[in-house]
């Protein structure tokens, strides 16, 4: 689909519909120009929920048709989980998930400066 199309008789309009942009008024009924509110924003989202879930840069930037993973690292490397979290989490999956008595492992001692 079109993003041109999508923006102008989807995504638009239901932005409209429920508030989030003002209504279009004028001889043109154009809407304001708006990346933060236009399709644009969608894909930006996509691409958070991506990253948050761990897929892989290289993997989100082929999806997105980015020829470079150094683009897309660029452009989302914000939304992406803090490092030192990912690395405690993947020691703690390393060395077993839960002790026998099913209480959470103090990761404490994995604290990197």
């Amino acid at each position: 689909m079109n993003r041109n199309y999508f923006n102008s008789f989807v995504w638009k309009p239901a932005l409209e519909t429920v508030g989030v942009i003002p209504e279009r008024r004028g001889p043109s009924r154009q809407w304001a120009e708006s990346r933060e509110d236009g399709f644009h924003a969608l894909r930006h989202h996509f691409a958070s929920v991506l990253l948050a879930d761990g897929v892989d840069v290289r993997s989100l930037a082929e999806f997105l048709g980015h020829h470079d993973p150094g683009f897309t690292l660029r452009m989302y490397t914000h939304l992406m989980p803090s490092g030192e979290e990912r690395m405690r989490k993947a020691i703690h999956r390393a060395f077993g998930a839960a002790p026998a008595d099913g209480l959470p492992v103090d990761v404490s001692a994995l604290n990197v400066p």
